[in-house]
This record gives structure tokens, sequence and C-alpha cells, in this order.
């Protein structure tokens, strides 16, 4: 059976139309798991990046302050004067985070200070936001980032 258009041409037969919807399903199945991945590279990123932000204002608050915010005040000090533990005398009245991110997975990060593995420890939990786990669900540390 020959589909034709208004003006009286050839148009593709529905065994044609089917060959290339089934030649595009199954491109698709090949093709969609490899970019439907890519929110996930992309948010363990967005957690790299963070933490290294992180680190930074963590050394600049250093600079001022002659030491880093302790645990208990946690990164929130790098927002707001802290009000508790060992007050600042230099702190930046701008701050030094607009505000204290959240990791992709819209978890707090863990701060630790003194931390086990340096001066602080920064960690985000992964897709999973629990300790351990493999892939997109790994802990990311800042002791082993660059």
């Amino acid at each position: 059976m020959r589909f034709f258009n208004k003006n009286g041409r050839n148009g593709f037969t529905l065994i044609e139309i089917l060959v290339v919807v089934m030649i595009l399903g199954i491109l698709a199945t090949v093709i969609i798991p490899r970019i439907m991945d890519k929110p996930d590279i992309a948010r363990v990123t967005k957690a790299k990046m963070d933490i290294n932000a992180i680190k930074g204002a963590l050394a600049m608050y250093k600079l001022d302050n002659s030491g880093y915010p302790t645990t208990e005040q946690g990164l929130s000090a790098l927002v707001s004067k802290p009000t508790s533990g060992k007050i600042p005398k230099k702190w930046n009245p701008n701050g030094y985070l607009s505000k204290v991110p959240k990791d992709p997975w819209d978890n707090e990060y863990l701060y630790l200070s003194p931390g086990s593995h340096g001066d602080f420890d920064i960690v985000c939990l992964g897709a999973d936001g629990d300790i351990g786990g493999q892939e997109f669900s790994a802990d990311i540390y800042s002791w082993e980032l660059d």
C-alpha cells in the first residue's frame, strides 16, 4: 500500500515507516542509557566544585581569624558571624560565602574541625545520602580533591 500526498506523488509505504521507527527504537535503547548517566556525572562534578569553594572560603576565614570554625559552629560560620564557641574577632562583615550550599542531592555537607585528615574534613555523602556507596552513591571527601 502506497501513501499519496494531495499532489498525487508517491510517499512512503507503511512497511518503510515501520522499519524507520524500529531502527530509531534500537538506536534509542543504545544511546539513551549513555545520556541518562550524564546528570549523575554533573552532580558529582558540582559536589567537588562546591567542596573546593568551601575550602577556599575556609582558607579566607582562617586568614582573618587565625583558625577554622569549630564543628559546632559549622559551615554557617562562613555566612554569618558565629555566636557560640570561640567568637572570631576579625570576622568579615560580608561573610565568606553568600549561603551554605547543599549538595546536588539536596543534603547538607558534613563538616568536622579539627578533622581526621587535616585541619578540617568536608564530606558529601553522594546520591544515597548515606556513608559508603558505589559509583554516584560514593562519598566525596575534601582531602581527596586537589
